[in-house]
């Protein structure tokens, strides 16, 4: 008697549905995949080429012209019109930005020409010009003889100041003639200087000079500046009068002034005083300056 053939049996039928399953999923996937794919490639085309579409659409010189006029609810809500509006104003601000550096420079051109023209003298690059001269009672014939010069003004001219950098004095930039600052820049300055006037009864003196000494006398002193004009031009002079009593051995008088000047290039400024031969030129008492604020 023969069997009846077997049927596949439950273990295979389910492994032939899963591997069903597994190809028909995997097809399902590939399929989107592939439509996906192509549709971002789409987009992206298309995206580029409304972004420069965006700057080609409209003469963008013609959009920055009329960059405040065309301003309107319904282009404000359209991507394309932002775009060209933050573009517009970039570039205006950069056009603005270098139309400003440009009118600078031309300006900062035209006034230096103008001070060439003038005659007047370009700012050098010297960063300190001043000067501190202090008297040298070692130095002997420190005042000039009595009119010695035909430019000499009032009184005796200080011929030797100390300017060697010994004890307080100094030179920056500016040169000391036969007692007189020569001026390497035009500006504005301010000049001082001190006078120390000194009398000591000397046993040995004659007693006629004394009687004289005595007597009372303006003590003065003057500040002076020298240009091309043939005279010298007095800025400033203070004074005061002394009276020594007998009893007195001695007596101490110290004069001082300052004020600020416009002075030229190659200006000489010096300072003379009255009664040279009660002048003391202690380094501390008698002094002579002058410096530059602008």
């Amino acid at each position: 008697m023969m069997l009846p053939a077997a049927g596949p049996s439950p273990g295979q039928t389910c492994g032939a549905v899963l591997v069903a399953a597994v190809l028909l999923q995997s097809i399902c996937v590939a399929v989107t995949f592939l439509y996906f794919t192509n549709e971002l490639k789409q987009l992206q085309d298309t995206y580029s080429k409304s972004g420069i579409a965006c700057l080609t659409g409209e003469e963008i010189g013609n959009f920055i012209q009329n960059l405040d006029l065309i301003e309107s609810e319904d282009r404000v809500a359209d991507p394309c019109w932002q775009v060209k509006w933050h573009l517009g104003k970039l570039i205006k601000k950069m056009m603005s930005r270098s139309y400003e550096e440009n009118i600078s420079a031309v300006n900062a051109e035209r006034t230096l020409t103008l001070s060439h023209t003038d005659g007047q003298q370009p700012r050098s690059p010297i960063n300190k010009i001043a000067a501190h001269l202090t008297g040298n009672s070692n130095r002997k014939n420190s005042l000039s003889p009595r009119n010695s010069t035909p430019r000499r003004g009032n009184g005796q001219k200080i011929n030797n100041w100390e300017s060697s950098r010994k004890g307080h004095s100094f030179l920056y930039n500016v040169e000391l003639r036969n007692g007189e600052l020569v001026i390497p820049q035009t500006g504005f300055y301010y000049i001082y200087s001190q006078t120390y006037f000194r009398f000591r009864e000397n046993e040995n003196e004659d007693s006629g000079l004394l009687a004289q000494i005595r007597n009372p006398k303006q003590l003065v002193q003057y500040v002076y500046k020298l240009t091309n004009y043939p005279e010298p031009i007095l800025l400033m002079k203070s004074a005061r009068t002394s009276c020594w009593s007998k009893k007195a051995e001695y007596g101490l008088y110290s004069i001082y002034q300052g004020g600020v000047f416009q002075l030229k290039r190659e200006d000489r400024i010096f300072v003379s005083v009255s009664n040279g031969d009660i002048v003391d030129m202690d380094k501390e008492a008698s002094f002579f300056g002058a410096f530059m604020i602008g």
